[in-house]
């Protein structure tokens, strides 16, 4: 393993850049772990799109006959009442993840699955440390679900700087890692300097039976219950990344040329922000935040456009369910995901990035014909749980 920068001599680094080896005095039992279970990791089950996602790679795997645990460092989040019947559920009851690694490494051990995949930069890190220290011969296997590099740069503290300075250390222990696009895959390859032949990509698996019961749910929101102007649909954390702020001034654009409204899904630290420049554009009244939607799919259904305004992604979940849902899509193209999943612009608009006028065009085009969504819909159907489950199945048993 190459040598520890000086910088990062802590006890908390070494602890994650040494090399790692078995507890001594233990020996693999290789027979156990050849005919374990697979162990997914997450910190908790908040509304996030990895969540869900990772919720319903967890079903489209049990479905194929295979034993999962989800193991969860935290148990709490509104999708915990999702965790599908036939998956086990561990909460390990810890703080947060740093705190969850020597719990994890003797449920490990004592558990004994053959495969284990985590998700979330952080959560990747603890799990293959508890990984080598089970002294199990587990597969390890991560997935990286956004531009690593991105969140790098937008890290804050010591820790945060230290955890991402750790990557290509601790990532290049694991058997495989699974980035959900092509542009984040290559990436993670530049930022982690990690072979081109342990990384697979997968897209998310989002289409399933659900999301088409869900799109025909009663609405939730005043403003899709009776007839009257478009309504521009956004969903996402309230964070820079998401671009929010752009798209405020978008539709701004949009709004002095036809009459429309906006709804953006979600919460985060930018709502005071977001609201404020509602207010100075003089749209406060034809801007609703409602906050995280349990069902945002009766909604995609009934929007005259829904909007990804990202500065960067990774494979945005929202995007495909949106399409699922036959709404109009308007997507920037910011790396990564928005121009693999729209085939280049085929099945909706692209647009670039940090251009509200750009954007407020593609809103007033669409929002005055609305374009027939039926090849969207079907492209959307492709990114579906079972290829999904196939693919990471094939990864986790090597």
């Amino acid at each position: 393993m190459p040598a520890t920068p000086a910088s990062l001599h802590t006890s908390a680094s070494d602890l994650v850049l040494r090399e790692f080896r078995p507890p001594v005095g233990r020996s693999p039992v290789k027979a156990a772990a050849a005919a374990g279970h697979i162990a997914i990791v997450l910190h908790d089950l908040r509304g996030g799109g990895a969540e869900r996602a990772v919720l319903r790679l967890a079903r489209g795997m049990a479905a194929a006959g295979h034993r999962i645990e989800l193991i969860l460092v935290k148990g709490e989040g509104v999708y915990l009442n999702d965790v599908p019947a036939n998956v086990s559920l561990t909460v390990l009851d810890r703080p947060r993840v740093s705190q969850a690694i020597g719990a994890l490494a003797e449920h490990l051990r004592r558990e004994r699955p053959r495969a284990v995949l985590s998700a979330l930069t952080h959560t990747n890190m603890a799990v293959v440390i508890a990984a080598r220290l089970s002294g199990l011969p587990l597969r390890v296997v991560l997935s990286e679900r956004n531009q690593i590099s991105s969140k790098a740069r937008e890290a804050c503290g010591v820790w945060q700087r230290m955890l991402y300075r750790a990557v290509p250390y601790v990532y290049r222990s694991a058997d495989a890692i699974v980035a959900v696009s092509g542009g984040v895959a290559e990436d993670l390859a530049r930022f982690g300097r990690l072979p081109g032949h342990k990384i697979r990509v997968i897209h998310n698996p989002v289409f399933d039976a659900d999301v088409e019961t869900l799109m025909c749910a009663p609405v939730a929101h005043p403003w899709f219950e009776r007839k009257g102007p478009p309504i521009v649909l956004a969903a996402g954390r309230l964070h820079r990344q998401k671009g929010f702020d752009i798209l405020l001034e978008a539709f701004a654009i949009a709004r002095a040329k036809v009459d429309c409204r906006l709804v953006i899904l979600g919460e985060g630290q930018e709502r005071a922000s977001l609201l404020a420049a509602a207010e100075r554009l003089g749209l406060a009244y034809d801007i609703d935040m409602p906050g995280f939607a349990e069902n945002p799919f009766s909604l995609m259904a009934r929007a005259g456009a829904f909007v990804l305004s990202s500065r960067w992604e990774g494979f945005p979940n929202a995007l495909v369910e949106a399409m699922a849902c036959g709404a109009p899509v308007i997507a920037t193209d910011c790396p990564s995901g928005p121009r693999e999943i729209l085939s280049g612009g085929q099945y909706g608009a692209l647009v670039s990035p940090e251009n509200p006028q750009a954007l407020g065009l593609a809103l007033i085009e669409t929002l005055k014909v609305r374009p027939d969504t039926r090849a969207s819909q079907a492209r959307a159907q492709s990114f579906s749980v079972p290829a999904a489950a196939r693919q990471y199945l094939d990864v986790l048993e090597g």
